[in-house]
């Protein structure tokens, strides 16, 4: 037997793909899938069943229809992307500069599922290709829901990962500004006005919240602290990436600095702004690198750190820094210190510490909690002085830290809220600039 006849022949082609469908229905978990091995079987040997009914058998020399070979292409394509997706690599756009200067607006990502492991569908009634919205109105039907279950990944999140998540806050938004935190507007509008000018309110299921991407500063077990700007880990200082950045004030003699020198030095020029007042830059966004080319420019005069004291600048008071409460003078520069919950491990609680904890215990494990009218903590009627975590949870930050709405702004991640890792930028585009000079060719086929 030639090698042809050998990868035609049809026992052959039904042990391989009967191999890795086995492999595939062990990784799922769900050994009921196993029974596709019959329906695999039929396909490739037996052959007594039409399974792809859309399909049409052609004789030879008979004329193709056009529309059945297009409907087989569309199809296919819906189900091998489908799968894709859900199982291996997804595909992302970077929507905001919070990551700049590591992840780039306009960056198009494709998102690696298999490095932590891949979420199956909680919702899998979905029209395909979208995520939560089709034509303005949710392009998903929550008839059908299932328990969160992930997939056996390469490895756990690690401290300096970037990471896809869904945002730990949109389980709720509205209709007319999906894209705000609603939880942060009830808090600074109130929550009547919120839903009378931009309601009404629309619940979402936790695989269909919308994607952010950050920076894992933290992990479950970590002490956190942030000092001016910078992150400590369980007393130490982490390493500085070369993306991260800070806002300086940059005073000049008076004029601009020279737009080719913005030009080389890579400035997102939407962040830029030039206050002939001071004269200078009140907030230019500036990475160490940057911060020893800007003090080398001869215009300028002095660079000063824009570093948040307590008590915080507006609007980042206590109602816009997580926990939301009195108490904690924390600002986005000097934050913390702040333990990570870790699963299996248990905190005293008090009326202190509860502001960090309430939204974990009432939203991400779906407990009842109150508080009477003596001060007592009831978790699900019962008195509790005491809570053991159900799951992981991380601390999550922008490495464009003064431009970032990061979990110092809405708190934990929960482990089940997380996507998967930016694997390679395939394209970036810069929307300030027209085509063909708006793409990144430096950035092409990039990995993260």
């Amino acid at each position: 037997m030639g090698w042809k006849e050998f990868r035609h022949n049809k026992w052959v082609r039904f042990i391989f793909w009967a191999l890795l469908y086995v492999l595939w229905v062990i990784w799922l978990g769900n050994y009921w899938w196993l029974l596709g091995l019959i329906i695999l079987f039929d396909l490739i040997v037996t052959k007594k069943v039409h399974w792809l009914f859309w399909q049409k058998e052609y004789k030879e020399g008979e004329k193709h229809n056009v529309w059945l070979d297009w409907l087989d292409a569309i199809i296919f394509a819906v189900v091998v992307v489908t799968f894709i997706n859900i199982f291996f690599f997804q595909a992302f756009k970077i929507p905001s500069s919070s990551m700049e200067s590591t992840l780039y607006t306009g960056d198009h990502l494709f998102v690696s599922k298999l490095a932590y492991g891949p979420r199956l569908p909680e919702t899998p009634l979905t029209i395909p290709f979208t995520h939560n919205v089709f034509l303005g109105k949710e392009s998903y039907s929550t008839l059908i829901r299932k328990e969160y279950k992930r997939l056996k990944g390469f490895r756990e999140v690690r401290r300096g990962d970037c990471v896809v998540f869904g945002f730990p806050n949109g389980d709720t938004v509205l209709r007319k500004a999906p894209v705000e935190d609603y939880y942060t507007l009830c808090r600074t509008i109130g929550r009547e006005t919120a839903i009378d000018r931009l309601g009404p309110v629309i619940a979402r299921p936790s695989d269909k919240k919308d994607h952010y991407v950050k920076r894992c500063v933290a992990i479950p077990g970590d002490t956190l602290q942030v000092i001016e700007g910078l992150v400590w880990i369980n007393g130490q200082q982490q390493p500085t990436y070369p993306g991260l950045q800070l806002t300086y004030t940059v005073k000049t003699t008076g004029q601009k600095i020279n737009s080719k020198i913005i030009e080389k030095l890579g400035f997102n020029l939407g962040e830029l702004f030039f206050d002939p007042a001071l004269p200078g830059y009140p907030d230019m966004p500036l990475t160490a690198e940057r911060l020893e080319s800007v003090k080398a420019i001869s215009s300028v005069v002095s660079v000063t750190p824009n570093l948040d004291t307590f008590p915080p600048d507006y609007p980042d008071s206590y109602s816009g820094l997580f926990p939301f409460a009195d108490g904690y003078e924390w600002t986005r520069d000097f934050y913390g210190p702040l333990w990570i919950p870790k699963k299996g491990e248990t905190v005293e609680l008090t009326p202190e510490n509860l502001p960090l904890y309430e939204r974990i215990i009432s939203v991400y494990e779906h407990n009842t909690l109150e508080t009477d009218a003596q001060g007592q903590i009831l978790i699900n009627g019962e008195p509790a002085h005491s809570y053991t975590f159900q799951q992981d949870y991380y601390f999550m930050m922008g490495d464009n830290r003064h431009n970032s709405l990061d979990s110092r702004y809405w708190g934990f991640v929960p482990e089940d809220h997380i996507v998967g890792r930016p694997a390679v930028i395939w394209l970036s585009t810069d929307g300030d600039r027209k085509f063909p000079h708006n793409i990144r060719w430096r950035r092409f086929l990039k990995f993260v």
